[in-house]
């Protein structure tokens, strides 16, 4: 994940020029450059490493009521605050919540977290720079001439828009690293959400991560027969691979659908949960959240 470290050094240091000394902002790029270089170099390999996480964390016998309508209120405060601190307060406190309270490897946290974090970074450069005859920001690049520049309004609104979103997605990380899928599919329900959609999420749910083991599997094949040898081979490759992995997917699905009826399938999926009643600590401490973050949005509006 070198490339995804690079990409983070250029958008920290357009949208932190003129505003942090520039030795400081040297120093706080290389910083976060060298972490998600390092710290992103996922391993595992395995493409139910978020379930498997969520098996395996210390909050899951927390209630997955409370903690799905609890991620849910700090997602809407964070979208609506109008500072960028309340987004990063929120990233911090999930990346506590989830590595130090719920057990979750750092290194699998950010790994995890560099997936979307490639979108925000690239969305981030498109809301930085702007065209002009003329230089007229804090970063002026000329090009074919013209100016591609960064003027101050857009780094802050920059700023800001990142911010937000880093800490929404940190919220829905903090619930799907606690959480099973089946869980929250069972909270759902309990909100009286059509069966059809809950049965819909499931089956979605599980065929995604099938036709991803398929290709997983598939691609490791051909890397045996020397399906990457070069580039024209490679694409020769890719184009049989995902061209054999419609084919295998809609008999695999063809398969599950045949199995599920002779098990007496109705249209309704039916799974097992155990029930997690909300306690009091856990109550408290989850209001106390919301009413933090709430204050803290109203403060800096």
């Amino acid at each position: 994940m070198v490339a995804t470290g690079i990409l983070t050094m250029i958008v920290v240091w357009c949208m932190f020029y003129g505003v942090i000394p520039t030795v400081w902002l040297a120093l706080l790029c290389v910083v976060l450059g060298v972490i998600f270089a390092v710290l992103s170099r996922h391993e595992h390999g395995d493409f139910f490493d978020i379930d498997m996480q969520a098996q395996r964390s210390r909050l899951l016998k927390m209630s997955p009521a409370l903690k799905n309508w609890s991620v849910i209120a700090l997602m809407f405060i964070c979208i609506a605050s109008n500072s960028p601190w309340v987004g990063l307060g929120l990233a911090v406190f999930c990346l506590i919540m989830t590595v130090i309270v719920g057990g979750i490897e750092l290194h699998d946290y950010v790994a995890l977290m560099a997936i979307p974090l490639v979108f925000m970074l690239i969305s981030g450069l498109a809301l930085l720079f702007e065209f002009s005859p003329e230089a007229a920001g804090v970063i002026n690049i000329p090009l074919f001439g013209i100016w591609m520049f960064v003027p101050d309004v857009n780094q802050a609104k920059t700023i800001l828009v990142m911010a937000k979103a880093f800490g929404a997605i940190s919220c829905l990380y903090l619930l799907s690293l606690s959480t099973p899928m089946v869980d929250i599919i069972g909270v759902l329900r309990r909100a009286h959400i059509p069966d059809v959609v809950a049965s819909l999420m499931y089956l979605i749910y599980r065929c995604t991560f099938i036709m991803l083991e398929m290709h997983h599997s598939m691609k490791d094949a051909a890397t045996c027969r020397l399906g990457y040898c070069n580039l024209s081979t490679s694409i020769r490759t890719t184009g049989q691979i995902y061209s054999n992995l419609f084919a295998r997917s809609y008999k695999k699905a063809n398969n599950m659908f045949d199995a599920m009826e002779s098990r007496c399938y109705d249209g309704d999926v039916e799974f097992y949960s155990t029930a997690k009643p909300i306690t009091a600590v856990q109550a408290v401490f989850a209001i106390a959240v919301i009413v933090a973050t709430l204050s803290a949005t109203i403060v800096l509006y």
